[in-house]
C-alpha cells in the first residue's frame, strides 16, 4: 500500500507485543524501570532551589481565603498559583494539588474570569473544581500551567491576541531541545507540591491531587514520580493511546516521543498503585472516548488487583461529555485524605 495506515498499525502492535513479553517479568522488577523511563522521556529541567515563594495577593472569599503566590521550578521562569484555605481552619488540613486543563488557566478553576473578576455565571467544563474542594474543608493549590492564560508565549500573542494557548510552539521547541512540555509542566507541578507541603495550614502527609484533561496528564506523571502524593483523581483523561490520542485529533502536548516503546498509557497510570486512585469520565466524551476509558480502567483494575489494592481504585462513568463531574470524586478524595497515614 502507498499510504502508511497498515505500517503504523504494525509498529503499534510490535510495541504492544514487546510490552506483553516484558510483563512476564515480575511486576516489582518492571515498575522501577518504567518510572525511570517516564522520567527520562519527559526530560530533565534544572531546578531552582533558591527561589522563595512570594505573596502577590490575599482575598477573603465566601468561606475561604484565596491567596495568589509566585513560585519557580527552574531558573528564569516563574509562575503563579492560587492557594485556597477554608475559613476557621484548625490544625494542618488535607491538601489538594488542582491541575487545570486547556482553557484560560488557574482562574478557571478558582471561580474567576479571565480578567481576575468573580465568575458569577454557570461554571464551564472545569466546574470551578478548586472551589468545590476547598468548600469540603481541604486546602487547595492551583498553579497556572504554562501555555495557557497569562502564561501564553508573547510570540503567539503578537501573532494573535486571542490565541487560545501556546502548546504547539512550546512543545515543538522543547522537543527539538531534547525536552517535552509535559516534562516542564510536571516539574512545575512537583515544585508546587513541594511548596504547598511546607505551608503550616497543610498536612504534608495528606496531600492528593486532582487533574482534568491535560491536567490529568500532568497529574498522573506527577503522582508516579512523587510517592508522597497520597491519592489522585484523574478526570477526562484516562484512556489508551490507541483509542484516544491516535484516534482523535489532540493537542500536541499529549505526545511524548518514545513513550509507546515502554508501555501503553494504562500501565503507566497503573504505576500509581497501590495508592488510592479515582478515575472519572463522561460517557459522551468526544476526545477521550468512553470505550477507551473502559478498556484502560479494566487494565488499571487488573494492576490494582495484582498488587492486592483493588479496594483503592474507584471508577465513575457519568452522563456527560468532556467535563468534570465530581459527583463522587470530590467526597472520595476528602475521605481518602482524611484517612491517609
Amino acid at each position: 500500500m502507498w499510504n502508511g495506515d497498515s505500517y503504523l498499525e504494525k509498529l503499534y502492535n510490535e510495541a504492544l507485543d514487546r510490552h506483553r513479553n516484558q510483563n512476564l517479568q515480575l511486576r516489582n522488577e518492571r515498575k522501577p524501570k518504567l518510572k525511570a523511563a517516564l522520567r527520562e522521556l519527559i526530560g530533565h529541567f534544572e531546578p531552582n532551589p533558591d527561589h522563595a515563594p512570594k505573596l502577590l495577593e490575599r482575598v477573603q472569599c465566601d468561606g475561604y481565603i484565596r491567596e495568589r503566590v509566585e513560585l519557580s521550578a527552574t531558573p528564569e521562569l516563574a509562575f503563579a498559583a492560587y492557594v485556597l484555605i477554608p475559613d476557621g481552619a484548625k490544625g494542618p488540613l488535607p491538601g489538594v494539588l488542582a491541575l487545570h486543563g486547556h482553557g484560560y488557566g488557574s482562574r478557571e478553576i478558582v471561580g474567576l474570569l479571565k480578567d481576575g473578576s468573580p465568575d458569577e455565571s454557570e461554571p464551564g467544563i472545569h466546574q470551578h473544581f478548586a472551589v468545590q474542594l476547598v468548600k469540603r474543608g481541604m486546602a487547595v493549590i492551583a498553579p497556572d500551567v504554562i501555555g495557557f492564560g497569562e502564561r501564553r508565549l508573547l510570540a503567539d500573542l503578537a501573532h494573535n491576541p486571542d490565541s487560545p494557548n501556546s502548546c504547539h510552539n512550546l512543545s515543538t521547541q522543547l522537543m527539538m531541545l531534547g525536552k517535552t512540555l509535559t516534562g516542564l509542566r510536571v516539574a512545575e507541578a512537583l515544585k508546587t507540591f513541594q511548596c504547598f507541603s511546607s505551608r503550616p495550614e497543610v498536612d504534608a502527609d495528606r496531600i492528593g491531587l486532582m487533574g482534568f484533561s491535560g491536567g490529568g496528564l500532568i497529574g498522573f506523571a506527577a503522582a508516579v514520580l512523587e510517592a508522597r502524593i497520597q491519592a489522585a483523581v484523574l478526570t477526562g483523561f484516562t484512556n489508551t493511546v490507541k483509542e484516544s490520542i491516535f484516534a482523535v485529533h489532540h493537542c500536541i502536548d499529549n505526545y511524548t516521543p518514545g513513550l509507546l516503546l515502554h508501555a501503553e498509557l494504562p500501565e503507566l497510570i497503573g504505576l500509581i498503585a497501590p495508592r488510592p486512585l479515582f478515575l472519572e469520565s463522561g460517557e459522551r466524551d468526544p476526545i477521550f472516548p468512553v470505550a477507551g476509558f473502559r478498556k484502560a480502567a479494566a487494565e488499571i483494575q487488573a494492576i490494582y488487583e495484582s498488587e492486592g489494592a483493588s479496594g483503592k481504585l474507584e471508577i465513575d462513568v457519568f452522563p456527560g461529555t468532556h467535563e468534570i463531574s465530581g459527583r463522587l470524586a470530590y467526597d472520595w478524595l476528602k475521605r481518602t485524605l482524611v484517612k491517609a497515614p
